[in-house]
């Protein structure tokens, strides 16, 4: 249930230059959040859905908003990963190419279930899934699993990304898909998936920020098309912000979270999620148990 009346809301209608200001505010500080949930396994998607019953974007502009700021994300991990995506090395190295081709199209081979099941069943899982109960029920859920698959031996088959074959690529691509369920996370559905299948949890956080290149461009290039062309000026240049800011946002994490998982687990990450889970079942479901 979301709250009467959020505390930033913005009217696009012949903006003031006070509203304008609350726009730009509104865009750096959800692409804060956007930046820091993107790869964590906290969920990007439902950390966005909770902020916004707060703060209220017009309706029209905020679905293609949402998305672009993602896109500044998915440019860090370019960035970041530049050496193994884009190696300058491989142009006269033939089996760095060749290992540069593999996993380009271990990515692609990836995203195919995402296209298929986001085609298929995507407007319907938006229109009956994407409400804060759905939210803290998945974060609830997803919290659980990370705890569960850290606490179980586990038998390592793949340590480097090299050694993922296509088979194992597909198959977490499929798993990715429970990611179109707000608050299930994709980075937490493709680590948990690639973990379950036998990748160390390098090769697992590895292969989650590859994975999120082409499905992220995708919906970035979709949403652009549907709706850029409608964006006033104000809403161009918060955009604009908003990516900025996230992929900055975003490179930061990403350092931090290689660094991180070298040396610790994901059960800090599990932890978070039941705790904000529980959080905001007691919050936004109180109205619903009392009934």
């Amino acid at each position: 249930m979301a709250p009467s009346a959020p505390f930033l809301t913005y009217f696009s209608a012949e903006p003031t230059g006070m509203e304008t200001m609350i726009l730009y505010l509104q865009s750096v500080l959800l692409g804060i959040v956007q930046g820091i949930t993107e790869f964590l396994p906290i969920s990007s998607t439902g950390h966005m859905i909770l902020v916004d019953e707060f703060i209220r974007l017009e309706a029209s502009f905020k679905e293609m908003f949402f998305v672009v700021i993602q896109l500044g994300s998915i440019l860090a991990v370019l960035v970041y990963f530049h050496g193994k995506l884009f190696p300058l090395r491989a142009l006269r190295d033939a089996r760095l190419r060749k290992s540069t081709l593999l996993l380009w199209s271990k990515a692609a081979v990836g995203v195919l279930p995402a296209i298929v099941i986001g085609g298929l069943f995507g407007s319907r899982i938006q229109h009956f899934l994407y409400n804060t109960l759905t939210v803290a029920a998945a974060l609830l859920a997803g919290g659980i699993a990370l705890l569960w698959i850290e606490s179980v031996r586990r038998k390592v088959t793949v340590s480097e990304i090299d050694d993922l074959s296509f088979g194992k690529a597909l198959a977490i691509g499929g798993i990715q898909c429970l990611a179109m369920i707000p608050g299930t996370s994709r980075s937490a559905a493709t680590i948990l998936g690639s973990l379950l299948l036998g990748t160390s949890r390098e090769v697992a956080v590895e292969y989650s920020f590859f994975l999120a290149v082409p499905t992220m461009f995708a919906a970035s290039a979709y949403s652009l098309w549907k709706g850029g062309s409608v964006l006033t000026t104000e809403q161009w240049i918060a955009t604009g912000i908003g990516f900025l800011v996230s992929f900055l946002v975003a490179w930061g994490v990403i350092a931090f979270f290689m660094d991180y998982i070298r040396r610790k687990n994901f059960k800090v990450f599990g932890w978070y999620r039941i705790v904000l889970g529980i959080v905001l079942l007691v919050w936004f479901g109180r109205d619903f148990f009392v009934k």
